[in-house]
């Protein structure tokens, strides 16, 4: 178990239906309610990491300087993270310097073109 997977006290207040019928499920799969609290927190959790809204408005937070690449990382996964490192480091920089295009016939004189009798 990493340190990052221990266990840490959370302390918070439910309407006491929820708390109600959290127990009433907990009893009739014979599980504790910090068990079922746990999985329902890390299913929202991994459902709303996976929402393209939800990575939509990660991404302009962090090109907007609102969150530090760690908590990108927290938030979307490490791949997908590094993918909007990328990203951002690609719409930061410079653009590249390309002159206007010569009028060079790019076609060599050979142009095919192609009837269109329906």
């Amino acid at each position: 178990m990493s340190a990052s997977d221990d266990p840490r006290r959370v302390h918070f207040q439910s309407p006491e239906y929820l708390v109600d019928r959290l127990d009433a499920i907990a009893e009739l799969f014979d599980k504790d309610r910090t068990d079922l609290l746990v999985e329902a927190i890390r299913e929202y959790i991994e459902d709303t990491a996976d929402s393209e809204t939800f990575q939509e408005l990660v991404a302009t937070k962090y090109y907007d300087g609102q969150l530090e690449f760690e908590t990108v990382k927290q938030l979307v996964g490490a791949e997908t993270a590094q993918r909007l490192r990328l990203l951002k480091a690609d719409l930061e920089g410079e653009p590249l310097d390309l002159g206007t295009p010569d009028d060079v016939d790019v076609y060599d004189g050979d142009v095919t073109t192609v009837d269109d009798d329906r």
